[in-house]
Formats: structure tokens, C-alpha cells, sequence
């Protein structure tokens, strides 16, 4: 038992070492882009008018999780649409994007899976606005919603430091959460084999995105490191990936639970959010099985 564990361990600290400094360029450049735009970008995103759901769909893919929680906010605020809030939530992959730009296999496939999760936001934001034409519309927002806006780091635990602090601690948390989750899987697989856990999992099932998306809807960046850590190791597919990573939007599923108070509404935008996952998920993986 105890050489198992040595085993696991120092495969999973190994594996995990390999990626350390791909990880943290990627912060680099991400830490870059947020210091240096992300003011105007929230701003962008509040004021868009009828380009909401393409904006909101191409703030959602920043790696941070900023965006998610003002888009929650602004919703909360009646600011924005629920359309424009379920674009920017099925839009964001959290910790994924690093994960992606770390491994030098699946680097190929990053803007692929961005582009589809792009598409699938712009579409189902703009039809759950058709289909709630009248209900949940936006207004015009004051000074003060604006200024509430810029609250919402306070919730999602964003961070004021400088680039390369910044960057510093994302990658030692998500370096964190990598190695943890990674031993995790490692004893599950040795206890129980490879084979019974893709089983669980639903390997090479058509219905993987049911349990992908429920683990996306995880308020936490740990359900993103783990997915991608699933997919990159092949025990998911592309389709699943994509489902859970559209459900995931990280800490911006808390923010609206706590700042809208009608939670009749949160649970039908978390379901709809759901449904919306898997069947993309589950159409994504029949495409690729006939091409």
C-alpha cells in the first residue's frame, strides 16, 4: 500500500512539474491582458446594447473569473439580459485556457474549443432573449450600478497585485489544485483500475456530457482544472469537455445566487445553462463520430 502511494505520488509530482512553467508564462499573458483592459472590457460588456451577446460571449472566454461574476451582477441589476448572462457563462472556461496552453499536445485544439464554446454562447444567448423577449430586458444603467460593478472582485476573490505577483499566485493555486486532483485520480484508478473508472465516467458513451455538465456547475475553478485534467489525459471527449466547460462559470453561479434574490429565476438560468451543455455536448460528439 505504502509503495502505491509513493508510486502515485511521485508520478503525480512528477507530471505535474512538467507543466509548472508553461503554466505560469500563460498567467504572464493573461495577468497582461487583465491589468491592461479589463476596466474597459466590463465596461464594454454593460453598454453593448444589442452586440451584447457577442461581447458577453468574448469576455466569457477570458481566463478569469471576473467576468462571470460582473455579468452576475449586472444581471442581478437588471443591467443586462439573461440572454447576455447565460452567452458570458456558457462562454467561460475558468482555469481551463492555461491548463490547455500548458500541455503541449492539446495547444492545437485550445482555439477550437474556444471557437465552439464562442458559437455556442452567441446562439443560445440570442434565442433565450427571443424566447424571453418580454421578460428579464435590460435598462439603462446608473452611476451607480457602474460603480457596483467594479464590487464584484471583492466576491470572486480576484486579486490587485502586480502582473508577476498575480501570476505568481494563480499558478501556484491552480498548480495546487492540478497536483491534488491529479493524486486523487491516480488512487482512484489504482484502486479500482482504469477500465471500472472510465466506466463511471461514461467513456466512449454518448451521454459523457450529462456527467461532464454536472461537474462544470461546480462553483469552483477545481471542476475546470479537473475536466481539462480528464481530457487531456483522453478519458473524456471533446464533446464532454465542452459541455462541462460551458456549465462552468465559475464563482459567477455564486454571485447570482446571492445577488438576485428570485431563485425561481437563478434555477431556471442554471438549468437552462445545464440543458444547453449537454446537448451541445452530446451533438458535438455525434458530429465527430461521423466525420
Amino acid at each position: 500500500m505504502l509503495e502505491i502511494l509513493k508510486d502515485v505520488l511521485m508520478d503525480t509530482l512528477l507530471d505535474s512539474l512538467k507543466i509548472l512553467p508553461f503554466l505560469f508564462i500563460s498567467y504572464i499573458i493573461i495577468e497582461f491582458i487583465e491589468h491592461k483592459s479589463s476596466e474597459k472590457l466590463e465596461k464594454a460588456l454593460s453598454t453593448s446594447g444589442k452586440y451584447s451577446k457577442v461581447i458577453g460571449s468574448i469576455l466569457g472566454i477570458i481566463p478569469q473569473c471576473g467576468f462571470s461574476a460582473v455579468a452576475a451582477n449586472l444581471f442581478s441589476n437588471r443591467v443586462i439580459t439573461m440572454g447576455t448572462l447565460i452567452a458570458v457563462f456558457l462562454s467561460t472556461s475558468d482555469e481551463a485556457i492555461p491548463m490547455l496552453l500548458s500541455s503541449p499536445d492539446k495547444k492545437g485544439e485550445l482555439f477550437l474549443i474556444l471557437g465552439i464554446k464562442f458559437i455556442i454562447a452567441v446562439i443560445f444567448g440570442t434565442i433565450i432573449d427571443l424566447i424571453f423577449k418580454n421578460k428579464h430586458t435590460a435598462h439603462e444603467h446608473s452611476e451607480e450600478m457602474h460603480e457596483h460593478m467594479h464590487e464584484t472582485c471583492k466576491d470572486c476573490d480576484c486579486e490587485h497585485d502586480g502582473i508577476f505577483k498575480a501570476s505568481v499566485k494563480h499558478t501556484i493555486k491552480i498548480f495546487a489544485f492540478l497536483f491534488v486532483i491529479s493524486f486523487i485520480l491516480g488512487l482512484i484508478v489504482e484502486a479500482i483500475g482504469m477500465e471500472d473508472f472510465e466506466k463511471i465516467i461514461l467513456s466512449g458513451s454518448i451521454f459523457q456530457p450529462l456527467v461532464t455538465s454536472i461537474i462544470g456547475l461546480i462553483p469552483n475553478c477545481a471542476a475546470s482544472v479537473l475536466l481539462t485534467k480528464l481530457y487531456i489525459g483522453g478519458s473524456i471527449s471533446l464533446g464532454a469537455v465542452i459541455a462541462g466547460l460551458s456549465t462552468g462559470a465559475g464563482v459567477g453561479a455564486i454571485v447570482l445566487l446571492r445577488t438576485n434574490k428570485n431563485m425561481k429565476e437563478n434555477m431556471k438560468i442554471l438549468g437552462l445553462v445545464y440543458v444547453i451543455g449537454v446537448f451541445c455536448g452530446i451533438v458535438i460528439d455525434l458530429i465527430m463520430r461521423l466525420v
